[in-house]
């Protein structure tokens, strides 16, 4: 008799400035914590890269035309199974963390349930509506996590 196995959801960490391992141990695990609920039952993959401000500065630059670093920024594949790839930049996330009296460890979960659902196909800058949508599923999973609201918080 075999058993049937779940489709899951596979998250790869790059760790492309060191100083996360420090600031934050156990990061990697927390990150793919965060995309897995993000992405559900579904049998997806995606890579996470944490990156520092210069390098996100750098892509938000050439990809969108925005010279300074942001704290997420995500990238469609295209395909269905791997849905891309989504880049956190160190200071800003811990900046961001502290004026909005946050831990940093739950803001940046918050930041990869974000990331994800945006390779999934979720949008908050096209109208209300779709944001109110986007939000309200990033509370639902943050929720599932033990991650108060990030909205109320804010």
């Amino acid at each position: 008799m075999t058993r049937a196995t779940k489709p899951s959801a596979k998250c790869a960490v790059v760790v492309l400035d060191a100083a996360w391992r420090k600031a934050l141990p156990g990061v990697e695990r927390l990150v793919r914590k965060a995309a897995r609920a993000a992405i559900g039952a579904k049998a997806k993959s995606l890579t996470v890269a944490l990156a520092d401000d210069k390098r996100v500065r750098a892509l938000n630059a050439r990809d969108r035309k925005k010279d300074k670093p942001t704290n997420v920024l995500s990238y469609s594949s295209g395909e269905k199974a791997y849905l891309g790839d989504v880049v956190l930049a160190r200071q800003t996330v811990w900046r961001e963390a502290r004026a909005q009296k946050k831990t940093p460890a739950d803001h940046l979960a918050h930041l990869v349930v974000h990331g994800t659902l945006h390779l999934l196909g979720h949008d908050h800058e096209t109208s209300t509506a779709d944001a109110e949508r986007m939000e309200a599923l990033e509370r639902r999973i943050l929720k599932r996590l033990g991650i108060a609201d990030p909205y109320l918080l804010a």
